[in-house]
């Protein structure tokens, strides 16, 4: 018995020892397209993060001798018309999209948390009147009230973000809404009504963080819809200005006159936009399976 004791202490002191690896193993079985996606999006960030350190080039500054000059050990993603590095425009254009992305899901998510949650809780004629406009900004697409938005604001950074946060909202304030409904009749909603909490601290401090993984899976889903926005607001030209290298913009300005005779101009930054979304998409498809009990087999 006693050497079985010591053998079982000493399984459960590996088990601990592994306990991070095998969870990491274990996810990386189970999700596997979501383990991708997160390293994609962790490629990005990096990017961003390091872009100074990683871009051999000046992403705004010009040089009129590598004018549309095609991939080569120098230009590793070729010029534009105006000789810049693409790869550098490329790496800083990551900073942008992440920002832009990362900032006005956040806003969106904070206003929609906000509005959901007091519709859903307080219930009554101010559910109606909240619903009802969620209704009319969600009858239009997010890219067309985007643009409205942006044309109305004018082209910045900051304004951008905003654009993009506020037709976001209906999202949020839907999934916190009906998370709200359910929760305000549980037991212990009810309990910490009957010992004299008041409405806003039980809603702040029992309902709101039990709303908190669905947000999550929401606000990671949004993420990428939010980066593909921003590209096509840039793309239009009443997204992020110039000199800022956006993704969009870049491809605005290249893709009616060089996507023949140069089409390195269209290629590469399409690929870097496609790979921000589709990874972003994946690990929030991940995220909602390991948060979603009822996801789970």
């Amino acid at each position: 018995m006693t050497t079985i004791d010591h053998d079982a202490a000493l399984l459960r002191a590996g088990a601990h020892v592994r306990g991070p690896w095998s969870a990491a193993a274990h996810l990386l079985r189970r999700y596997p397209l979501g383990a991708a996606g997160a390293v994609i999006v962790a490629v990005f960030i990096l990017a961003a993060l390091f872009a100074d350190f990683v871009s051999p080039f000046d992403p705004i500054a010009t040089n009129a001798r590598a004018s549309l000059a095609p991939p080569d050990t120098t230009y590793w993603m070729g010029a534009d018309f105006m000789g810049r590095d693409v790869y550098s425009r490329i790496v800083h254009g990551a900073r942008i999209s992440l920002a832009v992305g990362a900032g006005s899901t956040a806003l969106g998510c904070i206003l929609g948390v906000i509005i959901g949650l007091m519709s859903g809780y307080l219930g009554g004629w101010v559910d109606l009147v909240v619903q009802r406009v969620m209704d009319i900004m969600q009858s239009l697409p997010l890219l067309v009230m985007a643009l409205v938005m942006a044309a109305a604001l004018g082209p910045s950074l900051e304004n951008t973000i905003v654009a993009i946060a506020i037709p976001l909202i209906p999202h949020f304030a839907r999934v916190i809404r009906s998370s709200t409904l359910s929760l305000r009749e549980q037991p212990f909603v009810e309990a910490a009504r009957a010992t004299g909490m008041s409405e806003l601290r039980i809603a702040v401090r029992h309902v709101l963080p039990n709303t908190l993984a669905p947000m999550i899976v929401l606000a990671t889903a949004q993420l990428g819809s939010a980066i593909l926005t921003e590209a096509s607001l840039s793309f239009l030209g009443v997204g992020v200005p110039e000199p800022h290298p956006s993704w969009g913009r870049m491809l605005s300005e290249s893709a009616a006159e060089y996507v023949r005779t140069a089409p390195w101009l269209v290629i590469f930054p399409g690929i870097a936009i496609s790979l921000a979304v589709f990874g972003t998409n994946l690990l929030g498809d991940a995220m909602r399976d390991m948060l979603d009990p009822r996801e789970r087999t």
